[in-house]
C-alpha cells in the first residue's frame, strides 16, 4: 500500500473514531431518580430527564447529575448546652429530597456538608433556649421547630425536608443519677400523699358510721324510754283502778276489809318463800304479833259473815233461838 492509500486510511479510522465520539456526546441515557444540568460553554442551559436525550456535541457537555429520590442525611453528635446549663449529647437524622436539580447544582456548594452544618446549628440553636426537662419530655417539638428551620433555609437550595427526628438525647451520668433520684423522691411523695388520702377517707368513713351508730342507739333508746314510759302509764292506771276497787271495799267493809287484803298478801308472801327451792330455813319478821292480829281479824270476818248469813235466814224462816256459842279457848295464833 502506498503512502497517499495510508494516510486515507488513517483519516478514515479517524473520522469513523470522531463520529462514534460524537454521537455518544450527542445521544445521552439518564437513569430513573436522576437529572442531569446541560452546560454550553460552561453556562447551565437546560435539565435532561429521565430516558433518552439527544445534545449538541461538543458544544454541550453535562455539568452535574443530581439524585432526584428521598435521601437521608446521618447528623453526627454534638453536645448541647441546654437553657438551664445542662450538657447533653444529641444527635438527628434528616430526611429530604431535591426538586430543583438546577438550584442543588448551582446554589449551593457541597450540598451535604451544608445542610449538615446548617442542621448542628438549628439543634444548638432550638435546644439551647429550653430546660432540660423540656428537651427531654418535649421531643415532638423540637422536631418541628427543626424541620420548620431547616426546611425554610434550604428552600433557596432547591430541597424540601420532609422529616427531621431527634435520635438520642444524652445527659451527663451524674445528671442521669439526679434525676433518678428525683424520680424517686417524687414517686414516694405521690405514695404518702395517696396514703394519707385513703387513711383520711378512710377516718372519714369510720366517723360517718359511728355517728350513724350512736344516731340509731339514741334513737334506739328513744323509742326504748318511749315504750317504758308508755308501760308505766298503763301500769299506773291499773294500779290507780285496783286502788279505786280497794277503796270501794275498804269504804264498804271497814277495817275489817283493810285487815283482809293484808293478811292475804302476807299468805301470799310465806306460800311463796315456802315454795322456793333454795328455802329451807326461814324466820318469820319481828313484828309476828301483828300477823297473828291480821289472822285473828280474817276470823272475825268470817264470823261476821257466818252472822249475817244465819241472820237473813232467820228472816226468811223463823226458828227457835239458837244458844250462844260456846267460848273457845285461845289459840296459839290468837292474842290473849
Amino acid at each position: 500500500m502506498s503512502a497517499g492509500g495510508l494516510v486515507l486510511l488513517l483519516f478514515a479510522v479517524l473520522a469513523v473514531v470522531i463520529a462514534v465520539v460524537i454521537l455518544f456526546q450527542a445521544v445521552r441515557t439518564v437513569p430513573q431518580g436522576w437529572e442531569w444540568t446541560v452546560e454550553r460553554f460552561g453556562q447551565y442551559t437546560r435539565v435532561l430527564r429521565p430516558g433518552l436525550n439527544f445534545m449538541v456535541p461538543i458544544i454541550e457537555r453535562v455539568g452535574a447529575r443530581i439524585n432526584m429520590q428521598e435521601s437521608v442525611l446521618d447528623i453526627p453528635q454534638q453536645q448541647v448546652i441546654t437553657k438551664d446549663n445542662a450538657i447533653v449529647a444529641v444527635d438527628a437524622v434528616a430526611f429530604y429530597q431535591v426538586i430543583d436539580a438546577r438550584a442543588a447544582a448551582y446554589e449551593v456548594r457541597h450540598l451535604v456538608q451544608a445542610m449538615t452544618n446548617l442542621a448542628l446549628t438549628n439543634i444548638r440553636n432550638v435546644m439551647g433556649s429550653m430546660a432540660l426537662d423540656d428537651v427531654l419530655s418535649k421531643r415532638n417539638e423540637i422536631n418541628d421547630q427543626l424541620l420548620t428551620v431547616i426546611d425554610h433555609a434550604t428552600n433557596a437550595w432547591g430541597i424540601k425536608v420532609l422529616r427531621v427526628e431527634l435520635k438520642d438525647i444524652i445527659p451527663p451520668q451524674d445528671m442521669v443519677q439526679a434525676m433518678a433520684r428525683q424520680m424517686k423522691a417524687e414517686r414516694e411523695k405521690r405514695a404518702q400523699i395517696l396514703e394519707a388520702e385513703g387513711f383520711r377517707e378512710a377516718q372519714i368513713k369510720k366517723a360517718e358510721g359511728e355517728k350513724q351508730s350512736q344516731i340509731l342507739q339514741a334513737e334506739g333508746r328513744r323509742e326504748a324510754a318511749f315504750r317504758d314510759a308508755e308501760a308505766r302509764e298503763r301500769a299506773a292506771e291499773a294500779e290507780a283502778k285496783a286502788t279505786q276497787v280497794v277503796t270501794a271495799a275498804i269504804g264498804s267493809g271497814g277495817a275489817q276489809a283493810i285487815n283482809y287484803f293484808l293478811g292475804q298478801k302476807y299468805v301470799e308472801a310465806l306460800h311463796a318463800m315456802g315454795s322456793s327451792n333454795n328455802s329451807k330455813v326461814f324466820f318469820l319478821p319481828v313484828e309476828a304479833t301483828g300477823i297473828m292480829g291480821t289472822l285473828g281479824g280474817l276470823a272475825e270476818l268470817t264470823r261476821e259473815g257466818s252472822q249475817l248469813r244465819d241472820a237473813l235466814g232467820a228472816a226468811v224462816k223463823p226458828a227457835a233461838p239458837l244458844p250462844p256459842p260456846a267460848a273457845s279457848a285461845p289459840g296459839p295464833w290468837e292474842r290473849g
